[in-house]
């Protein structure tokens, strides 16, 4: 009955912002590393950013570094995506997924296979 709800995409043009959210059921997230994953059209899915449990480490992918930022809310049991600076390349399904525990606090992972529970995506489309 575990359920990761993205939540947030949607049309923007070039240069502009957008900020993504993944509220989870079934699970508590804060226990979680969440990590965010896109797939381009025609293209493999890949890891865009992740956030530890401790909330005091993060990764992102190059591609992304400088422009978007990951962060989370425990209270709502949600975690964010803020994307600015947005480029046509970054238009694909964005999904959110719970990834390891109990490795240390701290642990982040761009791994797709580390992650346990994903998301359905959302749609995030750049263009002008």
């Amino acid at each position: 009955q575990v359920q990761l709800v993205e939540s947030g995409g949607g049309l923007v043009q070039p240069g502009g912002s957008l900020s993504l959210s993944c509220t989870a059921s079934g699970i508590t997230l804060d226990y979680y590393t969440i990590g965010w994953f896109r797939q381009a059209p025609g293209k493999e899915r890949e890891g865009v950013s992740c956030i530890s449990v401790s909330d005091d480490n993060t990764a992102y992918a190059d591609s992304v570094k400088g422009r978007f930022t990951i962060s989370r809310d425990n209270a709502k049991n949600t975690v964010y995506l803020k994307m600015s600076n947005l480029k046509p390349e970054d238009t694909a399904i964005y999904y959110c997924a719970a990834g390891p525990q109990g490795i240390y606090l701290g642990y982040v992972t761009l791994e797709e296979y580390e992650y346990d529970y994903w998301g359905q995506g959302t749609h995030v489309t750049v263009s002008s």
